[in-house]
């Protein structure tokens, strides 16, 4: 996901789309200790949507309380 396509997000949907990559990222890690993955870089990349979009979310924070 793009940094642009996540500023589009709404706060709400911004935070329901961090709590759905978290849980497939679990089951990622969870599927790739049982089996490797085919491309365990998907792990990585997921790792880092959910830190684009944390800081995103941070930024929208920050401006909501000036």
């Amino acid at each position: 996901m793009k940094i642009k396509e996540i500023r589009e997000l709404s706060e709400k949907d911004l935070r329901e789309r961090i709590e759905t990559e978290r849980a497939a990222l679990d089951q990622m890690r969870m599927n790739h200790a049982i089996s490797p993955l085919e491309d365990s870089s998907k792990i990585g990349k997921t790792k880092k949507n959910i830190a684009r979009m944390l800081t995103v979310l941070s930024q929208i924070e920050n401006q909501n309380k000036k």
